[in-house]
């Protein structure tokens, strides 16, 4: 693997406002040209996400996020020791991230020790649709700018 570092959006791009991690790694990937980055989308969380970033030095992930605090369309930056529930990276049907983690480190799987996770306060993910609720839509522009910012202070350190 050449890359160093990985973006990776996680979402489901029909699942209304889910879609927001994989349509900001679309659009940062056409605004951010460096050779030790690859970027991509995952729909998954819990155990499956091991196999998305083991290899890699560094990861970004950007998801959607539900939480009382701020509106729709704030991000909200964290590492793993401040790690809270976004909306895929722990699935309901599998362990949380941090177990996950702690086991894929248990079995040697070569895993990033430098994680980041940007998530977007979303409105709904449980519609079908692959337009974002118009708060978000209406917030998309800066919202892009954020995490831009943000991803490019990760990736020069």
């Amino acid at each position: 693997m050449n890359y160093k570092t990985l973006i990776l959006g996680l979402g489901n791009d029909i699942l209304t406002d889910d879609g927001i991690g994989p349509r900001l790694v679309h659009d940062l990937s056409q605004m951010i040209n460096n050779k030790n980055v690859q970027f991509d989308t995952a729909c998954c969380g819990g155990l499956e996400i091991m196999e998305h970033i083991k290899g890699y030095e560094k990861v970004v992930f950007i998801d959607a996020f539900h939480t009382p605090e701020g509106n729709p369309g704030d991000v909200f930056y964290f590492v793993p020791a401040e790690f809270r529930e976004t909306s895929n990276l722990s699935n309901l049907h599998d362990i949380n991230f941090l177990t996950a983690l702690e086991l894929g480190n248990t079995l040697n799987m070569d895993l990033p020790s430098d994680l980041h996770i940007i998530a977007i306060k979303i409105i709904e993910d449980l519609e079908f649709s692959e337009e974002f609720t118009e708060p978000l839509k209406k917030r998309y522009p800066g919202i892009l700018e954020e995490v831009f910012k943000l991803v490019n202070q990760v990736i020069s350190v």
